[in-house]
Order: structure tokens, then sequence, then C-alpha cells
């Protein structure tokens, strides 16, 4: 395991990155996949939000998230922290509210939590932000009727690959949090990884190409893979593997650079007896699950691997 002491380099914020956005995604697939639609279905009528919450403030910047769940529930249900991608540097949390109220319509606590990205700070400032989450999580668990003890963590794209490094590195002291509910823990129960890389430098890894100009990954941890393989290894989840390692679903579109990694990351967790499993789209674009018609089918392979962890069913 790499225990490298890094500081997140906080940048002076630029302009918002606003290149990936929903709507942009369906304009470029269009072409290819004429019949698809945006994923937008009606609000569960039993569901419930709370929005624009801040889980923490570091150097004056507010971190905000939203929590979805059952509107008359009353017991402690599971959770899932839920992360948007955008190449570590665009995106936004409201992309998957789709998702994150009809899970809470099957009977979960949903958050979408936004995080630095790398136009304002380096890596790892948004792994740091991200335990902080699952830290509020467990410290307002009582409030929201969360089970403290059966919490998961979803991500699309480079939302997969922190989930699956959050998820990794529970209790790890190269990533602390940003100072916030510190006395809580930032261990998860199980991971879904929906098209994240696991694995920066590896043969299958289409990350790190600056040849053009600068990819998102140096943008990202502020150096390429030559200037510091150190950091682009620890970002790995394949990295952190271990004994301790949760559960995995691997949701994946056909692109298979975008799961650089997983038959690595497979053979160590069947190694350990970890369970996972994998669900492949074939022909689908990159960011297949916020169309339809695969969204409806991403939400019930993720439900159904969370019922099947937690014992639900």
């Amino acid at each position: 395991m790499f225990t490298l002491n890094i500081e997140a380099q906080t940048l002076t914020p630029g302009p918002r990155d606003t290149s990936f956005t929903t709507y942009g995604a369906y304009k470029g697939a269009l072409k290819k996949y004429p019949n698809i639609t945006i994923a937008n279905p009606p609000v569960p009528a039993n569901v419930t939000s709370k929005n624009n919450l801040v889980y923490c403030t570091v150097n004056n910047r507010d971190l905000h998230l939203d929590v979805f769940y059952p509107t008359t529930n009353k017991k402690p249900l599971p959770a899932v922290l839920i992360i948007h991608g955008g190449g570590w540097r665009s995106g936004d949390r409201s992309q998957h509210i789709p998702l994150a109220q009809q899970l809470a319509a099957k009977g979960y606590v949903t958050i979408t939590a936004e995080y630095r990205l790398s136009t304002e700070a380096l890596y790892p400032a948004a792994v740091n932000d991200l335990k902080t989450a699952l830290k509020w999580m467990r410290a307002n668990a009582k409030t929201y009727h969360i089970d403290a003890n059966k919490i998961a963590v979803w991500g699309f794209s480079a939302g997969g690959q922190l989930a699956t490094l959050v998820g990794t590195t529970a209790g790890d002291k190269t990533f602390p949090g940003d100072g916030c509910y510190d006395k809580f823990s930032d261990k998860v129960q199980a991971i879904v990884d929906a098209d994240g890389t696991l694995a920066f430098i590896h043969p299958e890894s289409g990350e790190g190409d600056d040849s053009k100009k600068k990819s998102a990954g140096t943008l990202w941890f502020g150096a390429n893979r030559t200037e510091r393989p150190d950091l682009w290894n620890q970002a790995g989840a394949l990295n952190h593997i271990s004994k301790n390692t949760p559960p995995i679903a691997f949701i994946n579109s056909s692109v298979d650079r975008m799961h650089a990694g997983r038959t690595d990351v497979i053979h160590k967790l069947d190694s350990l007896h970890i369970y996972s499993e994998v669900h492949t789209f074939p022909d689908t674009p990159h960011p297949f699950l916020l169309f339809n018609p695969w969204f409806e089918p991403v939400v019930n392979y993720t439900a159904d691997f969370l019922d099947k962890i937690f014992k639900r069913k």
C-alpha cells in the first residue's frame, strides 16, 4: 500500500469547467445512438430531499451535498454516496439526481456530493472531500435514518475511480479527510464502479496522453506520469486491494479503457475470497447510464447488488 503523505495543493480557482454536461454528452452520442433519450424519470412520490447542505468548509470553500430518502421511513436504512464524473475537472452532482431518487424509492438513503475539481485543488483534495462526506453521513446518521454499518459508495467515470479509491483506503492516513467529523469512520461496506479506471499506469489505461494537450489526469495530479509516477500509481485502487476491501460491482460501457485494471482487481479479489460482479452493456457510449434505455438497468443492477451485500432480500 502506498503511504505517501501528500498535501492537496490548492489553486487559485479558475473559471468553472462546464464542458461535461448531460445534454452535451447526449448530443455527442446521438449520431451513433439515435434512439437514446436523457434519463429523467418522474420523482418518486415517496422520496423527500434536503438540498445544498454544507458538509464541510475548506479554506473558506463550502462543500455541498444533497440527501434523498423515503419520506415515511423511521428506521435506519443503508446509504449510498454517489460521485459524479467529468475527468476530475468538470461535471456536477446534479447529473445523478435521477439515480439518487430511484435508489431512494427502493429504500436507500442516497447522497450526491460535490468535491473540489482540478481547477481549484489538485489531487488528493477530491479524495479527502469525499472521505469527509462519508464521515458526515455517519455524523448525521440519526437525523437521516442511516445505518452507519451499511454504507456504499457509487461513482461514474472519474467518480468511479474516486469511489474505488475511497472505498479501498479506509482509515489510510494518506487521505485523512478535510478535518471535519474526524472521529467518524470513512469505511464503506460496498463499492459500485461505473466505468471508472482502476489503474492509471497500466497497459489498458488510456489516461495520461499529453501529446496534443494536457490530459485530465495530468491536470488533476499537477504532473504527468513520468514526472510523478508515485501519484499516478497511488491513485489506482488496484494498488490498494486488501483483505479489508469490500465487495465491488462493476457496471461498464463497451469502452474498455474506461475500466483499466478491472481484470487484475477481480483476480486480487478472488484470491482474497471477496465478492465481485460485472455487468457490461454492449455497444454503448461511455456516458451510457445517463440515457435511456440503459438507465433503468443500471438502477436495478445497483439496487440488486446492494440488496445482496446488505442482505435485504
